[in-house]
């Protein structure tokens, strides 16, 4: 895949395009701004959170077109989907491996800085054959304006 035209994932609509297409999926106007919006932010947005940043510049875009737009670019590798117990979703144009921090009282995620795992993971043996894909690190606590208001 063709690399984006900065480190903050500045939408590229070449790219954008031809990564749709070559994923048997065609390039909308909805899902270039959805696209846009993803790769403007830091925060991880919820479809919400999408949705009411997106009804900006288009204006009769559906919530169901929003999530439909975000789940194809996390099928083409261009947006990640992270998923937590209590079944919400929040999304992140940066798709290399990188680490989360998640507030436990206001659930905002932001992307670890500077973070290394270093020495060796453990060995994970699950029961019954389940096969192993991969990982996912994430540092869960309260960020700074939560633990403010509860000192």
């Amino acid at each position: 895949m063709e690399a984006l035209t900065n480190s903050r994932f500045e939408p590229a609509e070449a790219t954008l395009r031809t990564v749709l297409e070559s994923n048997g999926q065609r390039f909308t106007e909805q899902r270039a701004a959805v696209y846009r919006s993803l790769c403007a932010r830091v925060d991880h947005p919820t479809a919400d959170e999408v949705f009411t940043s997106v009804r900006t510049e288009i204006s009769d875009i559906s919530l169901a077109t929003v999530y439909k737009a975000l789940e194809t670019l996390v099928s083409c590798g261009l947006a990640t989907k992270l998923t937590y117990g209590d079944d919400s979703a929040r999304y992140d144009a940066r798709t290399d491996e990188h680490y989360h921090a998640r507030c436990l009282a206001c659930g905002s995620v932001r992307d670890v800085k500077n973070a290394a795992v270093t020495g060796r993971l453990p060995e994970i043996h699950p029961a019954d054959g389940f096969r192993v894909e991969g990982y996912r690190l994430e540092v869960v606590g309260l960020c700074l304006p939560c633990a403010t208001r509860e000192s």
